[in-house]
């Protein structure tokens, strides 16, 4: 038996409706928030809820669940709390954060963020449907959904608990690492972002193998080495008496890399 296609105009519940007709149970939506970003975590949520549940609900408290980049944040922290206060909803989350990324690489790390929701699951489940074009990594048996967070109730319900849950942890990161905006882009590539990496430099939540972050860590270590030869140079300067000015070192109100670059 083959699986239903992807189509838009039916239910949301065309997925899950399927294998409960051919005899599993207990379905896991699965989903992943957090491979883009410049920094923090890669999260992963496996949502299971009751048939009586998602069929109960599918036009009342669920209706208007999809994907949740699609949605509001207001809208997002509503549908978290409903999933929260259903009967009969198991959630499990699981996460890699920035140094097991630079370590496997996102895919592997996006990978095992899933295999930890679904093993945070209060109990196993009977099958598991997963956004994206692939469910290798996930325990059998599983399949994957393309575009599954917009076709699917029980990934999309994933996809909402795992982006808030990854917001809520880069606003916390945002009070330890002040400057970076963390509360406002959640470590996305935006260019108050790459301002700031530029200013600053790399914070230990910084995904370091990403490549706009190691590029923004190299130009910083050149400004710096640079300022620090100009200034050296004018001490030098100064101390031998070669009449110019400090300004002219490094000095002054114009910075040395604002000169140099």
């Amino acid at each position: 038996m083959k699986a239903p296609k992807s189509s838009a105009e039916e239910s949301l519940l065309r997925f899950e409706r399927w294998y409960w007709g051919i005899g599993y149970r207990r379905l896991a939506g699965v989903d992943e928030a957090g491979r883009g970003p410049l920094a923090g975590p890669v999260v992963a949520a496996a949502v299971v809820i009751d048939r009586a549940v998602l069929e109960a609900e599918e036009h009342g408290l669920l209706s208007g669940l999809t994907d949740s980049k699609q949605l509001a944040p207001e809208e997002r922290e509503l549908f978290f709390n409903r999933l929260q206060s259903l009967p009969d909803v198991a959630i499990g989350v699981g996460m890699a954060d920035n140094r097991e990324i630079d370590e496997l690489n996102i895919l592997r790390a996006t990978q095992a963020a899933m295999v930890r929701a679904v093993a945070n699951l209060p109990s196993p489940p009977d099958y598991i449907l997963v956004d994206g074009p692939s469910a290798a990594g996930l325990p059998p048996p599983a399949s994957a959904i393309v575009r599954g967070d917009a076709q699917s109730l029980s990934i999309a319900a994933a996809s909402i608990v795992a982006k808030v849950v990854r917001d809520r942890h880069m606003a916390a990161m945002d009070k330890l690492y002040p400057g970076y905006g963390f509360a406002q882009h959640k470590g996305y590539g935006t260019a108050a972002h790459i301002q700031a990496l530029l200013q600053y430099g790399p914070c230990p939540a910084h995904r370091r193998t990403f490549r706009p972050v190691r590029d923004a860590a190299e130009i910083k270590s050149r400004v710096e080495r640079s300022r620090g030869a100009v200034e050296s140079a004018g001490e030098q300067c100064r101390a031998h008496g070669c009449g110019m000015s400090s300004a002219a070192y490094g000095g002054g109100d114009q910075s040395a890399g604002d000169r140099i670059f």
